[in-house]
C-alpha cells in the first residue's frame, strides 16, 4: 500500500506542478498580482493529495501565536518539502526565504519571484546577509510573514544542527519577535525520499521569543522546538 500510494502521490503532484507551471505563464505575462494567490492554489492542491493519497492527518497547533495580519518572523524546522508549502495555507501572505538557485528552476522559478519570496545566494558572504536585511525590509513594510529555516537545509527527525544566524540579524534589525515552529513532517515525507508514510503530522507553533541578542535567541528556538516537541510525543 505504501508503494502504490506513493507512486500515485508522486505521479499526480508532479503533473499537477508541470500542469500549473504551464498555467502560470498567463499571470507572469499579464497578471503579477495574482501570483501569490495562484501559488497558494498550487500548494493547497498538493497537500490535498499528499492528505488524501498518502493517509496523512496534519495536526496544527498554537496557531493562535501567529498574527492574523501584518508582519510576523517565523523560524521553522525544516524536515521537508512539505514544510515549504503549509505555510502558504496558514499565513495570509507568506514571504520565505530560500535558497537562491531555486529562481532558476524552469517554469516554478519566476513564479517564485513574482510571489515575492525572498531568494538569498548563500554563497555571497557578507553581500548575502544585506540582501538578506533588504529584503526583510521590504517584507515588513508590506506587512508579510516571513518564514525563515534556521537550519540552512532539511535535516532528518531528531537531528541537531547548529542554526545559521540569519535569524537573529533579522530580528534585530527589524524589531520582530521570533515565532518558533516544531515538526515532525519528515517521518511522512522524508528529504528526496520517494515514499510517503500515513499518520499523524504535528505542525506546533510556540509562543514569541522577544528580541534579543544572537547566542540567546539561537539558544532559545532550540529549547523551544524541543518543548514543542514534546507536546506531540505526550499526545501519543
Amino acid at each position: 500500500m505504501v508503494v502504490f500510494r506513493s507512486v500515485l502521490f508522486n505521479v499526480l503532484s508532479v503533473g499537477l506542478t508541470l500542469l500549473m507551471g504551464v498555467g502560470a505563464l498567463p499571470i507572469r505575462w499579464f497578471a503579477h498580482r495574482r501570483a501569490l494567490e495562484y501559488a497558494r492554489l498550487w500548494a493547497r492542491l498538493v497537500l490535498w493529495l499528499f492528505r488524501k493519497v498518502c493517509g496523512v492527518t496534519v495536526q496544527i497547533t498554537g496557531l493562535e501565536h501567529v498574527p492574523a495580519s501584518g508582519a510576523a518572523l517565523i523560524a521553522s524546522q525544516h524536515q521537508s518539502a512539505f514544510d515549504t508549502l503549509i505555510w502558504m495555507l496558514l499565513l495570509p501572505r507568506p514571504c520565505y526565504v530560500m535558497k537562491g538557485e531555486l529562481r532558476r528552476i524552469p517554469l516554478l522559478g519566476p513564479m517564485l519571484v513574482l510571489t515575492g519570496m525572498m531568494p538569498i545566494e548563500r554563497a555571497a558572504g557578507a553581500k548575502a546577509m544585506r540582501l538578506l536585511l533588504a529584503e526583510t525590509d521590504k517584507a515588513v513594510r508590506a506587512g508579510r510573514q516571513i518564514v525563515i529555516f534556521p537550519e540552512g537545509t532539511r535535516t532528518l527527525p531528531g537531528e541537531h544542527v547548529p542554526l545559521k544566524p540569519g535569524i537573529a540579524a533579522m530580528s534585530s534589525h527589524a524589531g520582530l519577535p521570533v515565532i518558533p515552529v516544531a515538526t515532525n513532517s519528515g517521518l511522512f515525507w522524508g528529504r528526496n525520499a520517494f515514499f510517503k508514510r500515513s499518520g499523524v503530522l504535528h505542525v506546533a507553533i510556540g509562543p514569541a521569543i522577544g528580541v534579543t541578542r544572537r547566542p540567546e535567541l539561537l539558544a532559545r528556538i532550540e529549547s523551544s522546538w524541543r518543548d514543542l516537541e514534546k507536546s506531540w510525543h505526550r499526545q501519543a
